[in-house]
């Protein structure tokens, strides 16, 4: 994530790569949508859901083509080394042993040149090239820091949201809040939970156990194993799978307790940001498409992903909304299940669903927290200098761990965390860095390859209008959340 080309890993199939996609983008944030369903209305959630998930498509294709131009001028410098190299040899060469050299040799780079029959494509992507390092080769050093502090914000905003999810989970299996009658109670954090022990009382020492434990990680390298992203992967597919059957069962019976409202334009500002963190994925795309074995089928992978991935989410959030009462959605949908025993009657899938969150978050936390360390590493790293051991295997951690524990410290209001981590960094990372990368990008090749050179990868939104199309939207929906806070501010 600091930007750098990498190794490009084991080859994968392009179904393989659908799969990999849809777990990436499926996470967190959707367990944050119900609710935020139930808050604007069935049907301004389901158009918004709609276009959004068609601008964060669009965006997709845009970093995909930049990763594409990206490595066509890696290859444009590499070929312009051997072409030196060669060059300098040949003064080794009488004049006449010049002459004599073949005519390709003195054609221009990149000039259509075959190899072993083949003609080379330089739009290939066979390089993993991260948007750290694509924001380095097309930006200039303003937008390359800026792209950095965009993507430090939304890293503190996920491991905030990561570290107030687990403790709460845990708090509400732990409160023992789990008799027949507990789903139609709205609990509050000044409620006991044993003892003399309040609900957030015990939320805070979770948070400090979940500190203790995943803390000192970030002062480590981690990484996630093949094995744990299959195991994770395996249990939110058995979670939601459970969520949305039990919640069709319960309609079908005719006990479904919710009555949407089909408008609430107040809930809009926050639905934004939770839709907006739900389909983020655009950061992990060079990890993801480059190791795709058959990229010829890349365009059709993200459409099949896009659209299963949006009725995944209408289908987990319109069950949700008409299957419980909207005044007792929880900010975590599994917690809906864990209290119910209308809903879920056997107590072993009742803690199941409830410690879902707290085994798939906790494997992600050092990853995530390891990620942004290294991005403020980069953010302030000057070439040929070095960090003393201190700063590098003390001060660094800690400005990474502290920030968002004391957010977590300070709310678990995971709604909201959620929708201001998507609504700010996320709008940044999703819309305007990729519109940004694939217009300079587009600006950086006519010298190197002309206009002959057609990148196969290109979005099919190729016009200059949907970059500048997105760039509005973007900063039309951050005038708009930010006027909603500030009026919300006003009337409390």
């Amino acid at each position: 994530m600091a930007g750098g080309i990498t190794e490009t890993g084991e080859l994968y199939s392009p179904y393989v790569g659908l799969v990999y996609m849809f777990n990436l983008i499926v996470g967190t944030g959707a367990l944050t949508m119900p609710k935020a369903f139930a808050q604007a209305g069935w049907a301004v959630s389901l158009a918004l859901i709609s276009f959004l998930a068609f601008m964060s498509y669009m965006t997709t294709t845009f970093v995909i083509e930049a990763m594409a131009a990206a490595n066509a001028q890696l290859c444009w410098k590499r070929r312009e080394q051997e072409e030196v190299q060669d060059s300098d040899s040949t003064s080794d060469y009488s004049d006449d042993d010049i002459r004599g050299r073949s005519e390709p040799e003195m054609r221009p780079i990149l000039s259509g040149q075959r190899t072993g029959g083949g003609h080379v494509d330089h739009f290939d992507i066979v390089e993993r090239v991260e948007m750290g390092q694509m924001a380095s080769m097309f930006f200039n050093k303003v937008g390359v820091n800026m792209f950095y502090i965009c993507m430090v914000v939304y890293l503190y905003g996920d491991l905030a949201i990561y570290a107030a999810a687990v403790p709460i989970s845990l708090m509400e299996v732990a409160c023992g809040n789990h008799s027949c009658s507990a789903g139609s109670v709205k609990y509050d954090d000044t409620d006991l939970c044993w003892g003399p022990v309040t609900r957030k009382d015990a939320y805070k020492v979770f948070l400090s156990i979940f500190t203790v434990m995943l803390g000192p990680f970030v002062f480590f390298d981690a990484q996630k194993t093949k094995y744990l992203q299959i195991l994770t992967s395996l249990m939110r597919w058995i979670a939601f799978t459970m969520m949305i059957i039990l919640a069709l069962i319960r309609i079908g019976k005719g006990r479904g307790e919710g009555h949407p409202r089909m408008a609430q334009i107040s809930g809009v500002p926050n639905l934004f940001g939770v839709c907006v963190y739900s389909f983020m994925c655009q950061h992990s795309l060079p990890s993801l498409v480059t190791p795709i074995s058959d990229k010829r089928r890349v365009g059709t992978l993200v459409v099949c992903d896009y659209v299963l991935i949006l009725g995944f989410y209408g289908l987990l959030s319109f069950t949700a909304i008409f299957c419980f009462d909207s005044s007792l959605l929880h900010d975590m949908y599994t917690l809906n299940f864990t209290d119910n025993c209308d809903v879920l009657d056997i107590p072993a899938l009742r803690y199941f669903l409830g410690l879902f969150p707290v085994f798939t978050i906790s494997t992600n936390f050092p990853i995530i927290a390891v990620t942004l360390r290294n991005n403020w590493k980069t953010l302030f790293h000057r070439d040929g200098g070095t960090y003393p051991w201190v700063v590098d295997r003390i001060v660094f951690p800690l400005i990474t761990l502290v920030p968002p524990i004391i957010v977590a410290f300070c709310t678990h209001n995971l709604e909201s965390l959620v929708g201001i981590t998507g609504a700010y960094a996320g709008t940044g990372i999703q819309y305007v860095i990729p519109a940004l990368l694939v217009y300079y990008g587009r600006r950086h090749l006519v010298p190197m390859l002309g206009t002959d050179e057609v990148n196969k990868h290109r979005s099919p939104f190729r016009h200059t209008f949907w970059v500048w199309f997105v760039v509005v939207w973007a900063t039309f929906c951050l005038m708009f959340v930010t006027a909603n806070i500030i009026l919300e501010d006003t009337k409390k």
